[in-house]
C-alpha cells in the first residue's frame, strides 16, 4: 500500500502575524510542518501570538518571533538582518502586514504617509533586504497580500505622501496598488499578489460591515504559498482565481517608476 508523501518542511516569514489573516496564515503553515517566522509590531503582541499558535497545535520549536514596527524603516532593516542571520534560506515571504489609513493624514518619523509606508514601503524594503535568503535556493515565493481596492486607486506621483489632498480611502487604495505593482518587479523568486477576500479583521471598516472569517482569507494565501500550486509570476489573484489586475498595474513603466520612487524613499530613511 502506498502512502502519501508529506511536503518537505520549509521556512516561511509571515508579516503582520499577530492577528487576523496573518495569524491564521501562520497557524495553517505551522500545521503543515513548516518553520514559521512570526512577525509582530511589538514583543508583547508577538509573544501572545506565538503562545496562541502553540495552543492551537503548532510546534514551538518551529516558530521564531521577529519584531519590528513597520512605521520605522530602521526597525525593518534591523529585523531583516536578524532573520537573514538565523534563516539563511527563506522559502516564502508573505507580505501581509497592513494598517487602515487613519482619518487624518499621519506621517511617520521617516517622512512617509503611514499607510503607504506600513503597507508598501516596509514590504518593499524587507523583500529587498532578504534577497539573500530568498535567492538561496530555487523556488522561493513572495506573496503580497493586496486588495481589490487597488482597482480604485492611482499613485499620486507628484504627491505620494498625499500632503495636498488626503483621503483615507485614497491613501489606503494607493498603498494596495503599489503592493500589487511591486509583485511584477523582476526578481530571482516568483512574486504574486492576492486579494484574500473581504474578511472580518481590523481592516474590515475599509470595506464593509461584515465579511468572511480571517481563516478563510488565510486559506487563499496559504494556497499560493504551497509549492504544489503553480503560480504565474507577477500575477494577481482574486481569492483563488487568476484575475487581471488594474490596467495601470500591468504597465512595465509603472513598475519601473514605482521602484525608483520606493528606492528614493527608503534611501532617505537609511
Amino acid at each position: 500500500m502506498s502512502s502519501a508523501v508529506s511536503p518537505a518542511p520549509r521556512t516561511v516569514l509571515v508579516t503582520g502575524a499577530s492577528s487576523g489573516i496573518g495569524w491564521e496564515t501562520a497557524r495553517l503553515l505551522a500545521a503543515r510542518g513548516d518553520s514559521v517566522v512570526v512577525h509582530a509590531p511589538g514583543r508583547a503582541a508577538g509573544e501572545d501570538a506565538v503562545a496562541r499558535l502553540v495552543a492551537a497545535g503548532a510546534d514551538a520549536g518551529r516558530l521564531d518571533l521577529a519584531v519590528a514596527d513597520f512605521s520605522r524603516l530602521d526597525e525593518v532593516r534591523a529585523m531583516a538582518a536578524r532573520i537573514a542571520d538565523r534563516h539563511p534560506v527563506l522559502d516564502v515571504l508573505v507580505n501581509n502586514a497592513a494598517v487602515a489609513a487613519p482619518e487624518r493624514r499621519t506621517v511617520t518619523d521617516d517622512g512617509n504617509e503611514l499607510a503607504f509606508q506600513v503597507n508598501f514601503l516596509a514590504a518593499y524594503l524587507l523583500t529587498h533586504e532578504l534577497a539573500g535568503p530568498l535567492g538561496a535556493r530555487p523556488g522561493a515565493r513572495v506573496v503580497n497580500v493586496s486588495s481589490s481596492m487597488h482597482r480604485t486607486a492611482s499613485i499620486a506621483w507628484n504627491d505620494p505622501q498625499r500632503a495636498k489632498r488626503y483621503s483615507r480611502l485614497a491613501a489606503y487604495a494607493q498603498s494596495q496598488l503599489a503592493l500589487t505593482v511591486f509583485a511584477r518587479a523582476e526578481a530571482a523568486w516568483t512574486s504574486v499578489s492576492v486579494h484574500p477576500g473581504v474578511c472580518d479583521t481590523a481592516l474590515l471598516p475599509m470595506y464593509a460591515h461584515e465579511g468572511e472569517t480571517a481563516a478563510e482569507g488565510a486559506e487563499r494565501v496559504v494556497r499560493l504559498c504551497d509549492p504544489a500550486t503553480e503560480l504565474v509570476p507577477g500575477a494577481y489573484y482574486d481569492r483563488t482565481a487568476l484575475s487581471p489586475a488594474a490596467p495601470v498595474a500591468m504597465e512595465d513603466r509603472t513598475v519601473r517608476r514605482l521602484c525608483r520612487l520606493a528606492d528614493q524613499l527608503v534611501a532617505k530613511a537609511a
